[in-house]
């Protein structure tokens, strides 16, 4: 018997219980049938709309703390890319036919993460019971139904405080996890410091609610023969203790090597060979810049990594792409890569980072570039430290990205 296609979407509007899918960005992307009659809006009011100006917390009740409480269960979904099972929540809504008038709401929520092909969140199925009739029934019922609905009230509340015990061991599991990170991250990344006289600033942000280590790094090294340095900047693919693990490794690889290199290009070669036999470094990228300060050029070859840029005294930037090939461990017998130089004049600033500073979902990474140079441009008479964080506020999100940056700026 041949099998019977499933409609998913309509298996998704005429679910029992009330869903919604939200978008990174909280915005409803869709919601079923249930989720409109109980919520009270029309797909039109749902649709597009941002989900805390849809319903935000009640003006009225100063004690309120619905809101917060969600956008924290729903932040913590997109950080962590895990199921967050909520506590009981008083969340008032807003009567659509009445406004002004509050009526007094208890929900049980469970965010839910939809990932992509890169392991990402692309959207958070927002599942939610109204449990406000339950929580009356105390006050309303006599009899038989009066005793089970204190039943199942208490039963409620008592799953409702173990939740919240749960969390709370969780919250501080993570906080004693995250003390671990900060001394891993300090242990294999670089202090922030001058390189031969060259003022340089880094800067390092974790996505948020990460462990603040991951797979991005950065190194500054003092190359031998003459005033020369060594500027880099790599990314692991993953987040968390194991990302951070395999960036030391190439760090510390890619550090050494370029000690002893004739070139960015051979080094990043080196680079190579060597990720082939670590686990974890697949696909990972890296761009690494030798300054002859000296004679004023800039030797660089980039290993599937977004491109540096140049940003020239006179304002003109350059993004250097002109040296880009595969990751590192892209082919199984490595040929030589290829590398390319440009020049500068003193004064020029340039600047190295991850794609978390420049890419945003469904949005072209052109749009990103274009934002840094622009930024870097309008500022490039900054010290490096005000720049840094210049391009930091103006370039990342207000809530923080949902990638890893590494940024490091030195002027030449």
């Amino acid at each position: 018997m041949a099998e019977t296609a499933i409609d998913y979407g309509a298996v998704f509007k005429a679910l029992p219980g009330m869903v919604a899918l939200l978008t990174p960005e909280l915005v409803y992307a869709d919601v079923n049938e249930e989720f409109v009659r109980v919520s009270g809006r029309s797909r039109e009011q749902l649709i597009g709309k941002y989900l805390f100006d849809v319903f935000p917390d009640n003006p009225n009740d100063s004690a309120a703390t619905g809101m917060r409480n969600l956008e924290a269960s729903l932040y913590r979904v997109l950080a962590t890319g895990e199921r967050d099972t909520m506590a009981l929540q008083r969340y008032d809504v807003e009567d659509p036919e009445r406004p002004g008038e509050w009526s007094k709401r208890y929900w049980s929520p469970v965010n839910a993460p939809l990932l992509g092909s890169d392991g990402k969140v692309v959207l958070i199925l927002h599942r939610v019971e109204e449990v406000t009739e339950l929580i009356r029934a105390r006050g309303g019922s006599s009899g038989n139904r009066g005793g089970r609905a204190r039943v199942l009230e208490a039963e409620l509340y008592t799953r409702a405080r173990e939740l919240q015990e749960l969390n709370e061991r969780l919250r501080q599991a993570h906080s004693r996890e995250r003390e671990v990170a900060l001394a891993l991250q300090e242990a294999m990344l670089p202090a922030p410091r001058q390189v031969r006289n060259h003022p340089a600033a880094v800067r390092y942000r974790p996505a948020v609610g990460a462990l603040n280590v991951c797979g991005d790094w950065y190194d500054l090294v003092d190359l031998v023969g003459g005033d020369r340095i060594g500027v880099a900047v790599g990314d692991v693919v993953g987040h968390g203790l194991a990302a951070a693990g395999v960036m030391g490794q190439l760090r510390s690889a890619l550090s050494a090597a370029s000690r002893v290199a004739d070139g960015p290009a051979q080094a990043l070669d080196v680079l190579g060979r060597y990720a082939h036999v670590i686990n974890g470094a697949e696909s990972a990228t890296a761009v690494t810049t030798f300054i002859d300060c000296d004679r004023h050029v800039i030797t660089y070859s980039s290993a599937g990594h977004p491109p540096p840029v140049l940003v020239h005294a006179d304002g003109r930037t350059e993004f250097l792409d002109q040296a880009t090939d595969t990751p590192l461990d892209a082919r199984p017998d490595p040929i030589p890569r290829p590398q390319t130089e440009t020049t500068f004049t003193p004064g020029a600033t340039l600047v190295l980072y991850t794609d978390g500073l420049i890419e945003r979902r469904r949005e072209d990474i052109d749009k990103g570039l274009e934002r840094l140079a622009d930024a870097l441009r309008d500022h490039r008479d900054q010290d490096p430290e005000s720049l840094a964080d210049t391009v930091l506020l103006e370039l990342l999100p207000p809530g923080g990205a949902t990638d890893d940056t590494a940024l490091i700026i030195v002027r030449l």
